[in-house]
């Protein structure tokens, strides 16, 4: 895999700067963020947790560039944010920072490997090095069999495999997984944490878990705690970590 996207040695993978997040204005306005400073290091594990409501996805759209800080500062990689035009912040998104979700969009139309390798075909990498990336970033992720099937023809747990290796295939330097397990069952569920708490370790990717489920968030170096758009615990845990789960 490429790894031109990984952070330099002396940037954040992710870093927020006193960041607020307002919606709407006068007596309707809503501080989702209200002075946030956080810094992510390449290949730390940190899990995000909080009430409903605390800003917890919001920051996550500001990390991806998806959204801009009212006030404050984002770093990705050493960039601002802020000074990205439209084209720079679908490059962002394409070749530093990958998403998991829930839903896991993934194309029915396209197979698994079709799926994959989709982001880096779009940046310009020819189709014989893409899927070959494709290829890799599968079986870091434990699926490097059957990928002429569509996902359709695949488990949930199966499905978010895919969903993950195409968010790091290329060697992203950022991970940001919003609930990612809310549609699995609970021991599907387990293992895909398993797995994402296996990245840091084993290609430096750098990731976010917004969770409000305690087991999860035990696998997590840190565990940074919102309430009311502030942080208002930020703890570094010890953790052992196992070989990857079997995610059926």
């Amino acid at each position: 895999m490429t790894a031109h996207t990984l952070p330099a040695p002396n940037h954040a993978a992710v870093e927020f700067f006193d960041v607020v997040k307002r919606y709407g204005s006068g007596s309707t306005e809503v501080r989702a963020l209200n002075g946030v400073s956080l810094r992510i290091e390449p290949g730390e594990f940190v899990a995000i947790m909080g009430p409903s409501g605390c800003g917890k996805s919001t920051l996550l759209h500001l990390a991806g560039g998806m959204e801009d800080p009212s006030a404050g500062r984002v770093y990705v990689a050493g960039r601002d944010v802020a000074d990205m035009d439209v084209t720079d912040r679908a490059a962002l998104r394409r070749r530093e920072v990958g998403y998991v979700f829930q839903r896991l969009n993934l194309l029915a139309s396209l197979t698994a490997l079709e799926n994959v390798s989709l982001p880096l075909e779009l940046e310009g990498v020819g189709v014989r090095q893409a899927r070959a990336e494709a290829r890799e970033a599968l079986a870091a992720v434990g699926l490097d069999h059957h990928l002429d099937r569509f996902p359709d023809d695949f488990s949930g747990g199966q499905q978010q495999r895919i969903a993950i290796a195409r968010s790091i295939v290329g060697r992203r330097g950022v991970l940001l997984a919003d609930e990612p397990t809310g549609s699995l069952d609970t021991a599907t569920s387990d293992a895909v944490i398993e797995l994402l708490a296996e990245l840091p370790v084993r290609h430096g990717t750098a990731v976010v878990l917004v969770t409000h489920e305690p087991r999860f968030a035990s696998w997590a170096d840190r565990v940074v705690f919102l309430r009311d758009g502030r942080v208002v615990d930020d703890t570094a845990r010890t953790v052992a970590r196992s070989g990857l789960g079997a995610v059926s």
